[in-house]
């Protein structure tokens, strides 16, 4: 059996412990090294820890990025001359200019990027998208969204996925349709909008649900995260998943068969 090895960016954070753990004792995947900074979150990982990703890309066949949009778009530029066979990318908040980054790096590799790694979220993500086909724009679209009190970026990357999902639902790019935040005198609710709200507090893992409101009745999808191996889980089986696809950026829902 051909084992695949990975390189875990911010391998002493919350995500990367978590990849790190499911990855083990997985006979076809195995942790070659990590990127983090400091002497001592470096000395606690059982494996070689660099600061530099192109580094701890040397010996892997998968880079796996779960961290900021700035060391995201950074190590993205090394990818090309680095040797990996593909990347997972689960960072979100990413800018235009770093998303740029990431889909010029995805002319030379395969990169799964998505902005939640849960098969379970890929699921619902489709059934958002054939509701809103369905019910149409006479039902409101209203995505909440609840995470974790350090999380910086809102609404989450998952939160814009189902957003574009239901966008893409309608025909229409999310753009067109997101509606600003609601704060003060805002005024009656425009046909056809989807209106985001969010959570911030305590140590809640991650929950999102999608509600198509009607005048008289309303649907409701939700799912909830009840621990991050959960994400750990699916960026390991997009990584198994990528190695053998050719050039391109491909979603999480590519790696479910529901694209």
């Amino acid at each position: 059996m051909s084992v695949i090895r990975l390189a875990i960016a911010g391998a002493a954070g919350r995500m990367g412990r978590a990849l790190a753990s499911a990855a083990e004792g997985q006979p076809d995947l195995a942790v070659a090294a990590g990127t983090e900074h400091g002497a001592g979150l470096q000395a606690s990982l059982p494996f070689p820890v660099f600061a530099s990703p192109a580094q701890a890309m040397a010996g892997a066949d998968v880079w796996i990025d779960f961290t900021t949009p700035a060391a995201t778009a950074a190590a993205a530029q090394a990818l090309a001359g680095a040797g990996v066979k593909a990347a997972i990318i689960g960072t979100t908040g990413l800018s235009q200019a770093e998303e740029a980054i990431i889909a010029q790096a995805a002319q030379s590799l395969p990169i799964v990027k998505a902005g939640n790694f849960s098969l379970g979220v890929a699921v619902l993500s489709a059934l958002v998208r054939q509701a809103a086909r369905a019910l149409g724009p006479a039902y409101d679209i209203e995505i909440e969204e609840a995470h974790h009190r350090h999380k910086v970026d809102a609404p989450s990357g998952t939160a814009l996925m189902l957003g574009e999902a239901a966008a893409a639902g309608r025909g229409a790019p999310l753009e067109a349709l997101r509606l600003a935040p609601r704060d003060g005198i805002t005024g009656p609710r425009p046909e056809g909008g989807i209106g985001f709200a969010v959570i911030r507090g305590g140590g809640i893992v991650g929950r999102h649900s999608v509600a198509f409101a009607g005048q008289r009745e309303i649907v409701t999808l939700q799912h909830e995260a009840l621990d991050r191996s959960v994400f750990a889980d699916g960026a390991l089986a997009a990584a198994r998943w990528a190695i053998s696809q050719p050039p391109g950026l491909y979603s999480i829902a590519d790696v479910v068969g529901l694209a």
